[in-house]
This record gives structure tokens, C-alpha cells and sequence, in this order.
């Protein structure tokens, strides 16, 4: 969720909008944006089979209507605006689910977040697998960089496509903003730090998918960026 959004939680209700990329030879992708928070999810249709990158309400149905044979979902976070959907798309599709160990609980325990005063529950699931820091790791073929960037949440991770020059940046870096750090486990500082020391440096011709809103690039960030100018 964006800091600029502590904003506008929209007033429409499960808003939902597809558009259709075609990223640098070989990979496509495709976006969803569901929930009444407007979360932006990714579908990548990688060679050994389609990849999602998030799981907001609506989009187990979306990858429905469309057919998709889903054959993995990565979490950027658990916020429950990014993970509203995994265990209907683990009960659908039966695909492993990959996050950061600090995800798990996120996903696991239907009251983590009600323990922090919120009135959120989520159908519990388990991960299939866990996901942390390194510079290379191979998925269904498409190989990515993970970096570990918290201060909005703990464990949340970004995902570069350095072939594509594409970031799945979760709730870290928008176009304008940055991800709100006044939630558990938040720190402005460690975000801001995170972006100019792990996202920066990736090259300004990269493009950032985010969890909300549209697409922007490293370079635009770094110059106009008023959270890490």
C-alpha cells in the first residue's frame, strides 16, 4: 500500500483491470488489479509455464476467465491486500506457493493480522517453499534476481528480470511514492535505505512493476522521487 495512499483506500469497491504487456523477447506479462485496494498482481508467462506474482481478491477468478494453468505464485509480502486470494489459487490450481520466511506466519495464522487490532482474516495456507536474498535463482525458466528491500513490511522481497530489465517491486517503490512504513514492522528508514542501496543501482533504464498503480522506471525514481531524492 502506497504512503501516498494512506491516502485513498478508493471508494470503488473490487475495481478490477487487466492490461497486456509484451516485455522483451521471449516473456509476456499480464496485470490484474483487484480489491478494494486496487492491488496490482503479475502474470508472467514464463517458458516452463505461467508464473503469478501476487494474489489479490479476484484474482484466482481472473486467472479463470482467461484460462490460465497456473503452475506457480511468488509473494512480493503478506500484507492482506497482496495475499487475499492464495488459498483459493492453492486450492484451484494446486501450484507451489514461494515467500519470504517472514511471509509465512502472514499466510498461516487466519489472526496474525487481527493481533495487531485489524479487522482482516485470511483462509490460512501454508508456502510450498521459502524465498531469500540472492542473486540468481531460476523459476520455471525465467531467471531473476531476489532482493530482500523491508521497512514497509518484513520479509518483503522484489524480483529483476535483468534479460526483461523488469523489478516486481511489490509494496516497496511506486511511481511518486514508496510503500507506507506506519504498519507493524514498518521502518521508513530501512526502506528508504533498501531503495537507494538495492533498487537504485539496478540501472535507470529498468522498469518497476508495482503493487499499486502504474508502471514507472528506476531512472524516473531517482530523479523525482521525493521520498528518496
Amino acid at each position: 500500500m502506497p504512503a501516498a495512499a494512506i491516502k485513498r483506500q478508493s471508494a470503488k469497491q473490487n475495481i478490477q483491470k487487466t492490461f497486456w504487456f509484451a516485455a522483451v523477447q521471449p516473456m509476456k506479462y499480464e496485470t490484474f488489479c483487484g480489491g478494494v485496494f486496487e492491488t496490482n498482481c503479475y502474470l508472467f508467462h514464463a517458458p516452463n509455464g505461467p508464473i503469478l506474482f501476487d494474489a489479490p481478491d479476484g484474482s484466482c477468478a481472473w486467472l479463470e476467465t482467461r484460462g490460465i494453468d497456473l503452475k506457480l505464485l511468488l509473494l512480493t509480502h503478506g500484507h492482506i491486500d497482496h495475499v487475499g486470494d492464495v488459498a483459493k489459487i492453492k486450492r484451484r490450481f494446486n501450484c507451489p506457493i514461494g515467500c519470504h520466511p517472514d511471509t509465512a506466519p502472514m499466510i498461516s495464522d487466519p489472526d496474525f493480522f487481527r493481533k495487531f487490532g485489524f479487522g482482516f482474516e485470511i483462509e490460512p495456507v501454508t508456502p510450498d517453499f521459502f524465498i531469500q536474498e540472492m542473486d540468481e535463482r531460476d523459476f520455471l525458466g525465467v531467471k531473476f534476481q531476489v532482493l530482500e528491500v523491508p521497512g514497509h513490511c518484513p520479509g518483503s522481497l522484489c524480483f529483476f528480470s535483468r534479460s526483461e530489465k523488469l523489478l516486481i517491486g511489490g509494496d516497496v517503490l511506486f511511481a511518486g511514492g514508496v510503500g507506507r512504513w506506519d504498519l507493524p514492522g514498518g521502518d521508513g528508514q530501512q526502506l528508504f535505505q533498501g531503495i537507494k542501496a538495492k533498487l537504485f543501482p539496478l540501472g535507470d533504464d529498468v522498469t518497476v512493476l508495482p503493487g499499486h498503480g502504474l508502471p514507472t522506471t528506476i531512472g524516473e525514481e531517482r530523479k523525482t522521487n521525493p521520498f528518496v531524492r
